[in-house]
């Protein structure tokens, strides 16, 4: 895969020259240099079909990502230098080129096996679930208008609408969310650290468990969002409730996969205990708070 992602860039810069200037190529050049580019791209494309399946669908996955990102940029490159006029090299081109030449390099710091991309997997959503707790968390701390750093509208006048405000009862409920939302920044960080521990992908269970472990992880963050997006005011506490429930089932789920898999001994199985214990507290909470609204 490096070597055929590294022709694709060679050959990126030649194509790219060729049409930089006067005099251009002669038509048999020309032909050869566009059999030359396609060569290179159908290499690509048929490493990546190489790549067995039994090796773990999330390395395949970042695998193909990478290859279609190649395969993108070259045809970009190519509708650019079709529609750029023929006088010099455009900024257009040069942005083309550099474009496929970084999607070429990106293989070198592809993962090598399934564990290396699951790990990169669960570091991934783990930084997404960090920021949309960090922003949850300062709006929290600007008191009680969550929108106090939007800029007044001269037209429109100053916020008086208590839609941008939380109510006491809604302030309840929003301290077990954040619970939730903290049990999920902790699943990750707890699952991504086992994972880097004792993952393997030296047999076929073993690679399916790390991706079936990534499969329900990356159901984490779009369920965190959801939660986030939905406790803003004016707040729905029902659709607060169900958001929370939904991301508390992808929680459990995440847990006990763990549980049962290679990457959790059983000196492991204290914490996911606990975070099973901490996502049903934190839910419960929720239920009591929002009772009213069934």
């Amino acid at each position: 895969l490096g070597q055929t992602f590294k022709v694709t860039s060679q050959e990126a810069t030649k194509l790219s020259l060729a049409f930089s200037r006067f005099p251009l190529s002669s038509a048999e050049a020309c032909q050869k240099l566009s059999e030359d580019v396609q060569n290179a791209i159908l290499a690509v494309a048929t490493v990546y079909y190489w790549l067995p399946k039994g090796q773990g669908t999330t390395l395949r996955k970042m695998v193909r990502d990478a290859t279609t990102e190649v395969v993108e940029g070259m045809i970009q490159l190519t509708e650019t230098i079709l529609s750029a006029p023929l006088e010099s090299l455009s900024q257009e081109q040069l942005i083309s080129t550099g474009g496929v030449w970084e999607a070429c390099e990106q293989v070198s710091s592809l993962p090598r096996d399934n564990q290396a991309a699951v790990v990169s997997a669960l570091a991934t959503c783990l930084g997404v679930v960090k920021d949309a707790l960090e922003e949850m968390e300062h709006a929290l701390v600007e008191g009680q208008d969550p929108y106090g750093d939007i800029m007044e509208d001269e037209e429109l006048g100053f916020r008086g609408n208590r839609d941008t405000y939380w109510s006491e009862d809604d302030r309840k409920v929003l301290s077990p969310c954040v619970g939730l939302m903290k049990a999920s920044k902790a699943c990750l960080k707890k699952v991504l650290g086992v994972v880097k521990a004792y993952g393997k992908a030296d047999s076929p269970e073993q690679i399916t468990q790390l991706d079936d472990l990534a499969d329900i992880a990356n159901e984490i963050s779009p369920s965190v969002d959801e939660l986030a997006l939905s406790m803003y005011p004016p707040m729905n506490q029902l659709a607060v409730r169900l958001n929370a429930a939904k991301l508390a089932s992808v929680l459990k789920k995440v847990l006990e996969v763990t549980k049962t898999s290679h990457v959790c001994p059983t000196s492991e199985e204290g914490w996911v205990q606990f975070l099973t214990g901490a996502v049903d507290h934190n839910m419960n909470k929720i239920k009591n708070f929002t009772q009213g609204q069934l």
